[in-house]
């Protein structure tokens, strides 16, 4: 099948509005601790989800993956354990620089690294990308989708300003910038792993195209070993929150129980602080409690307060599938863009701005942040969908032009 740029191009923004929307049904999780269902969604994100879509749609994945080479295997799983690691610390630099400049600096460090290193090191970016055509467009379009995450940085500071001194320091408690640039310098590069971990694939992803796959789906092989790595990571992680916050019993037991020091408070978590903004947004904090909601709730009456368990496992499933579905229309897109395919992550990464901020706007997040915000949001939404169709005119070059 002969590879189509444009039709890239709409699979990337199909990823990017899975990823925008994920975290939608967990609207309605009711009664759990954020480690609690961050695992329960992360089963089917992580194992279920990638191992029975490959299983599907590809030929012989086992026998694919053991005759894989041990590098490709090591390296996509590596890739994706730090992945994880990124994704961990992204709460944490949300915690020191605020939600807007966090994202900004993150995010933008994320897509120039994941762009921009696999061709870098395999040695192809002065002859394939600077040294061509369709090459120099594609990077022009990185360019102007680092602008555009910039000026959405802008909005997120300009809508800070004019929130109260209370509202700003119930935001931003933490504030340090020292700390927050070196964690969102670890975090931006650390998530952009992900990208090498699909760039160590391509033997695994040669052998399923020898085994028959189509070469829409010769990606899904390789999503099922980076996202072991990632799973992984946040295992560990939920598994420490479980412990030291008592809420592991909340896969099992549907009785919400107080906390056994009435004083002591529910340990924050490295990346409770953008599941919170989350919530909020959304206007429901109240529905979506957490653990340490919960305890105070308990403490204060004596009626039992139970979860939801079956509606809450089944939102939980919902989001995990439809965040993997992200990088199921990513690794269908990145099959399209031909000899550029490390563009992939530019269109991912503003296809997720685009649609997250879409989200936003629907949940009226920015009601109130005032014209200049306004004015930014929309200079922002705009060059990031112009950085896609850049992008995407540069791999059509690549094509039709051999330069």
């Amino acid at each position: 099948m002969a590879a189509n740029p444009l039709v890239g191009v709409v699979y990337h923004w199909l990823g990017g509005l899975a990823s925008g929307s994920f975290y939608v049904p967990y609207k309605g999780v009711r009664r759990w601790a954020w480690e609690t269902y961050w695992l329960a969604g992360g089963f089917f994100s992580w194992i279920i989800a990638p191992w029975i879509l490959a299983g599907f749609l590809t030929k012989d994945l086992l026998a694919v993956l053991h005759q894989a080479p041990a590098s490709a295997l090591f390296w996509a799983f590596f890739f994706g354990l730090l992945w994880g690691v990124g994704g961990l610390t992204f709460g944490l630099t949300m915690r020191y620089l605020g939600l807007s400049l966090g994202m900004a600096v993150v995010l933008g460090l994320c897509a120039a690294f994941g762009t921009l290193m696999p061709p870098i090191f395999r040695g192809e970016f002065m002859t394939q990308v600077l040294g061509t055509t369709s090459g120099r467009v594609i990077l022009f379009g990185v360019f102007v989708c680092l602008v555009g995450i910039t000026a959405a940085g802008f909005a997120g500071i300009s809508k800070e300003r004019v929130m109260t001194p209370e509202q700003q320091r119930a935001a931003i408690e933490e504030y340090d910038l020292r700390k927050g640039i070196a964690v969102a310098v670890l975090s931006g590069v650390m998530s952009a792993c992900f990208a090498y971990g699909l760039a160590a694939g391509d033997p695994i992803k040669a052998l399923t195209l020898q085994h028959g796959t189509a070469t829409l789906w010769q990606g899904l092989p390789v999503l099922v070993i980076v996202l072991i790595g990632g799973f992984l990571t946040n295992f560990i992680w939920c598994l420490i929150l479980l412990s030291r916050n008592r809420t592991g019993y909340q896969f099992f037991n549907s009785r919400i129980r107080p906390n056994g020091h009435k004083d002591e408070a529910i340990i924050e978590t490295a990346v409770d602080a953008p599941s919170r903004e989350v919530v909020e947004h959304m206007g429901s904090r109240s529905q979506t409690l957490t653990a340490s909601v919960v305890m105070e709730k308990v403490a204060a009456t004596p009626a039992e307060v139970r979860a939801p368990m079956l509606r809450n496992y089944l939102l939980c499933a919902l989001a995990g599938t439809t965040w993997y579905f992200q990088f199921f229309f990513y690794t269908m897109g990145e099959s399209q863009m031909g000899l550029y395919k490390f563009s992939s992550w530019t269109l991912h990464m503003a296809s997720i701005i685009i649609f997250s901020s879409l989200w936003g706007i629907g949940f009226k997040e920015w009601k109130g942040a005032g014209a200049r915000a306004g004015l930014l949001l929309t200079l922002a939404l705009f060059l990031l969908v112009a950085s896609t169709v850049i992008v995407g005119y540069g791999n059509y070059l690549g094509l039709h032009s051999g330069s």
